[in-house]
């Protein structure tokens, strides 16, 4: 009996022994090698936040949406009074009418004074050619009277009819200048009235573009998050009606410990299973990796204390993928984010199966 007890002890240490071997090639030889490549951390999806303000001052007329509701880009979101641009508009129109009356009456004082340009010129050529015929007589005359053929008085006409004919060219020359100096005003008043005319239209121009900007767009694919003015308020240039999350830029913070975060690259493959949608997983990918450790302790002296480190990573989703889903996804929703540490290695079947979904 003595003899078996030690033969006893040996049979249960092997037995114990064996039983070790067993859990531990369970462990570390038969657990799945894709989940020890993943890393996850917990997190919530995330929007950017957009206020939506008017650029003109005014009372605000009318609200077409209500908070929660999914908008799309260029989505009419809400009406300004437009009362007082709609008489600037009017009072420009009848400015850019006068200035066109003001062109075409520029126009035709243009065509006058051409006109009487052209009569000033011939009136020149008609007095010059008198004065040429003036001159010859009285050359004849003087000839005349030294032949004795013509009397003195004869001569003397000649002479003041010649002197009288200097004076008409001159004054028809004087009538030639002032028709084109009418020439240049008309021309100067044409081209001021064509400047007030583009002046009118391009405050039209400016009217129009804000009353156009008092219809209120969505400038994104996005959720109205809060109402911030009603209708009937009267708000100030910027002043801001409502707020929206820009649902189509979703996104999730998480962190990770300091040597998985030192892993994972920009742009790597990220999968997120939400909580309340457990069966769909969403594709998302790494934009962001801190620098800079969030929860560092004091002092860093130690391995284990260096494993405190945790480092902020923010995936994006796909936005092609969740632009079709903008109904199931809202910020705010908690999940767990998943990420390959060894890219070669492949995604589990359950997160697989669910994306392919």
């Amino acid at each position: 009996m003595a003899s078996s007890k030690p033969r006893i002890a040996l049979i249960s240490l092997l037995i114990v022994f064996g039983l070790a071997a067993v859990a531990y090639g369970w462990y570390f030889l038969g657990r799945s090698k894709p989940m020890d490549a993943l890393a996850k951390g917990n997190g919530r999806l995330e929007a950017i936040e957009i206020d939506v303000a008017t650029r003109q001052p005014g009372r605000l007329s009318q609200l077409l949406v209500n908070e929660g509701a999914m908008v799309r880009a260029g989505e009419v979101l809400a009406h300004m009074d437009t009362a007082p641009l709609e008489a600037q508009r009017a009072e420009a129109q009848a400015q850019i009418e006068r200035a066109r009356n003001a062109i075409t009456t520029a126009k035709a004082q243009l065509a006058l004074r051409d006109n009487e340009l052209a009569v000033a010129r011939a009136g020149v050529v008609q007095r010059e050619s008198d004065l040429v015929a003036a001159r010859q007589r009285l050359a004849r005359s003087q000839a005349l009277v030294r032949m004795g053929g013509v009397a003195e008085q004869q001569l003397d006409d000649d002479r003041a009819r010649v002197g009288s004919l200097r004076g008409a060219v001159s004054a028809a020359q004087a009538q030639v200048a002032a028709a084109r100096s009418g020439i240049e005003a008309a021309r100067s008043q044409l081209v001021e009235a064509g400047s007030v005319e583009r002046a009118a239209q391009a405050s039209m121009q400016r009217i129009q573009v804000e009353i156009d900007d008092c219809t209120i767009k969505s400038p994104i694919n996005g959720q109205v998050q809060y109402i911030i003015s009603q209708p009937g308020e009267v708000l100030p240039s910027g002043g801001k009606i409502l707020s929206l999350l820009d649902v189509g830029n979703l996104y999730m913070s998480f962190f990770l410990p300091e040597q998985d975060a030192g892993r994972v690259a920009l742009g790597d493959e990220v999968r997120i299973v939400l909580d309340a949608h457990p069966q769909q997983v969403v594709p998302a990918s790494i934009s962001y990796v801190s620098s800079v450790a969030q929860f560092t302790p004091k002092t860093v002296e130690t391995q284990s204390e260096r494993q405190k480190l945790m480092f902020r990573v923010k995936a994006h989703i796909d936005p092609d993928w969740a632009d079709k889903r903008l109904a199931q996804l809202k910020s705010g929703m908690p999940g767990i984010a998943y990420i390959r540490l060894d890219r070669t290695a492949p995604w589990p079947d359950d997160i697989q199966r669910s994306t392919a979904r």
